[in-house]
């Protein structure tokens, strides 16, 4: 399958690559994945109606900060523009989950930080009541939305010159 390069504001990135099998799209090519049709139902099945609730509140403030898709898998929802940036997992009191950021960020909200390359750090969260939803939690969803664009990989302004394009 040849790939085409879409423009951004800052670089050109290569079109986002489809699974022949399961139809996801994933911004690498022959992304390692478990093919699967799975449903929202699926992950709600016998849980509380609040954490359906919390899972909607999830959900619109992402939808706030730009297009995204919502991937039900089989252990948990997937959240994705470019790549996958940020998951739940609904369980029978809580949410669990995680958002991708470009820094290691240690905070007692977070339950544990995986550092997987210099630039992408797995942050897990639970979350009890929608109130958790605040405007801190809303700016990490910000900041691991953009790693899901892949604006992170973007060199910064300051470290172009004047006139030069940006390059991957």
């Amino acid at each position: 399958m040849a790939r085409i390069f879409v423009d951004s504001p800052m670089i050109k990135r290569p079109a986002l690559w489809r699974c022949k099998e399961c139809q996801r799209v994933f911004a690498n090519r022959n992304q390692s994945h478990a093919c699967g049709r799975y449903t929202l139902a699926h992950h709600f099945h016998g849980k509380p109606p609040a954490i359906r609730a919390l899972y909607r509140e999830v959900v619109a403030v992402i939808k706030s900060i730009g297009p995204v898709r919502v991937l039900p898998e089989k252990t948990r929802i997937a959240f994705q523009v470019r790549m996958s940036f940020a998951q739940v997992t609904p369980r029978r009191g809580w949410l669990d989950g995680h958002v991708v950021l470009a820094r290691r960020l240690e905070h007692p909200r977070f339950r544990s930080v995986q550092t997987f390359s210099p630039r992408n750090h797995l942050h897990t969260f639970r979350l009890f009541r929608p109130e958790e939803i605040d405007d801190e939690f809303r700016s990490w969803l910000a900041e691991a939305y953009r790693v899901g664009n892949q604006q992170h990989l973007e060199p910064k302004r300051s470290d172009r010159k004047p006139n030069e394009p940006a390059a991957i």
